[in-house]
């Protein structure tokens, strides 16, 4: 991989992010609205639910939206013929698909930050300091890579944008419901244990509540890591392969 290389792609990538104002509302401002939304809705004491327990679930949901995101971006630049123009470039496949991992961990960090900030006034006060949030923003950009695998995955199978669009909901909704703000229950607990964001709305409210020993922020970091890993290089090997033609 080349780093100067690297460095002009995610400048393209964040450059394009900006310009197009479709993805700068889902990646930026759907977050926000969502936290929003969920503010007036959970500061009802009728409710029985507190942002303090719905936040947790905002921050990985943002993160499991990038599916969606990375889906159809691939999707439209293969359209566009501007992998193939890539393909015949001085640039490598590792050098794109890292500017595209950094790109969207950058974002990542932005969602977090928007959501954190927006779920201040409606309740949510962490109980945690500088390590605390160093843990949280550490573990979401991790949780970042299996989306971003999940999302290479939904481009290799889909054969336009909107196509991306529907199929990413394959992944987004089961991590949705069974493993973000919706209470897991005893009957859905077995499937949720195999849902990375079960695990990341687990360490999360760990996190925020203060206590940095307990034992699902390591379970949650070694769950998260090894398999955020195993998708990334499955959905970069499946993009590779047959995605980008």
């Amino acid at each position: 991989m080349n780093f100067k290389r690297i460095r002009v792609l995610l400048k393209m990538e964040l450059l394009k992010i900006v310009r197009e104002p479709a993805f700068l509302f889902l990646m930026l401002l759907f977050p926000a609205v969502l936290t929003i939304m969920f503010g007036f809705i959970f500061a009802d004491p009728e409710f029985g639910m507190s942002m303090e327990t719905v936040a947790p679930g905002l921050f990985g949901y943002a993160c499991i939206f990038i599916i969606m995101i990375v889906a159809q971006s691939f999707t439209e630049m293969r359209d566009q013929g501007l992998l193939k123009r890539l393909n015949i470039s001085p640039m490598t496949s590792g050098d794109f698909m890292a500017s595209e991992i950094i790109s969207n961990m950058i974002m990542v960090i932005f969602q977090v930050i928007i959501v954190y900030l927006l779920a201040l006034p409606f309740g949510f006060n962490p109980n945690t300091k500088v390590l605390g949030m160093f843990l949280a923003f550490l573990l979401m950009i991790v949780f970042s890579l299996s989306s971003v695998g999940l999302g290479l995955i939904t481009a290799t199978i889909s054969k336009s944008s909107g196509t991306a669009t529907g199929l990413s909901f394959i992944f987004i909704l089961p991590q949705m419901f069974l493993g973000t703000f919706i209470p897991v229950t005893a009957t859905t607990k077995p499937i949720a244990m195999f849902m990375p964001s079960y695990y990341a709305t687990n360490a999360l409210s760990a996190i925020f509540s203060g206590d940095l020993t307990n034992s699902w922020i390591i379970t949650g970091f070694t769950f998260i890591t090894i398999v955020s890993l195993i998708i990334i290089i499955i959905g970069m090997f499946l993009f590779k392969k047959f995605g980008n033609k």
